[in-house]
């Protein structure tokens, strides 16, 4: 009766105990929501922040001798010391050995070409031999990139060689003769420093900051893009202002001799005071 006789009372209370029931019932639906999502996302955080870390050592085998050796620590220690000490052995035969291939080259540096290629041959077998399913092998990222480096080191250091050998005893000169395969050879060297990036592993705290570097890339190349910029501005100015004056006529003659003065003049401080004399003048 207070919405007006039994029909419009009916479709009014209706509508107004709908209307009351969504409200009521409102608060609670969308807190279910809510909480489920929140649990979500809590639940994808725990996950994120408990997640067991990798480890390659859980697909090895629990006996035989290969396993024992690439679970040692002393191996891995071994193998992290050869690593660095090759890649300073780099700046040892770049000073040191002018020959253009290893069989020309001093006996000492074709012995530690061998035994480098050896002892990384020898630890990449021990690591292989260690799997439980050796197709596991696939699924390490640090075994595929170490055995892509091995096959670069066995091409260089015995293949090659024999096939130089082998081309020499010819008599038409063969490879040898060929001198940008000699300077491919050589350069086929630098990519043993790849291997530094192993040592990472051991020192958590540089990858880390190679993280931290590839997380601020943006807002860096935002910053460096607001420089170039300013820096355009300041040289159109200069150029402008400079005009018909001694430093506008040696050094401010163009905007890109403007921006390059700037920057050497400016940032890096050379030849601050001839600038300032013709600024002078």
């Amino acid at each position: 009766p207070l919405f007006g006789g039994d029909k419009g009372g009916e479709g009014g209370g209706g509508a107004a105990r709908e209307s009351v029931y969504s409200k009521n019932q409102w608060p609670d639906a969308h807190s279910r929501v809510m909480q489920k999502d929140g649990q979500g996302i809590k639940a994808e955080i725990d996950k994120q922040r408990y997640k067991e870390p990798y480890d390659v050592k859980k697909f090895y085998k629990e006996e035989g001798r290969c396993q024992a050796i690439a679970r040692a620590s002393w191996f891995e220690n071994l193998t992290f010391a050869v690593i660095t000490f090759n890649a300073l052995w780099l700046s040892v035969d770049a000073d040191l050995n002018n020959a253009e291939t290893l069989v020309d080259a001093h006996p000492v540096f074709i012995v530690a070409e061998n035994l480098f290629c050896i002892f990384f041959c020898f630890e990449l077998a021990m690591r292989f031999g260690a799997f439980r399913l050796k197709r596991n092998c696939l699924r390490d990222y640090w075994f595929l990139f170490d055995s892509f480096m091995v096959a670069l080191m066995i091409f260089e250091t015995w293949i090659m060689t024999i096939v130089i050998l082998v081309s020499s005893s010819g008599g038409t000169g063969g490879l040898l003769g060929n001198v940008t395969m000699l300077k491919m050879l050589r350069l086929l060297r630098l990519s043993r420093m790849a291997r530094m990036a192993r040592l990472l592993r051991s020192v958590p705290e540089l990858l880390i900051l190679i993280k931290g570097m590839v997380a601020a890339l943006r807002t860096v190349s935002f910053a460096l893009c607001l420089l170039l910029v300013l820096l355009y501005c300041f040289a159109v100015a200069f150029r402008m202002l400079a005009e018909d004056t001694p430093a506008g006529e040696t050094v401010f003659r163009t905007i890109p001799r403007s921006a390059n003065k700037l920057v050497s003049i400016g940032i890096f401080g050379d030849g601050l005071g001839n600038l300032s004399k013709l600024f002078i003048s």
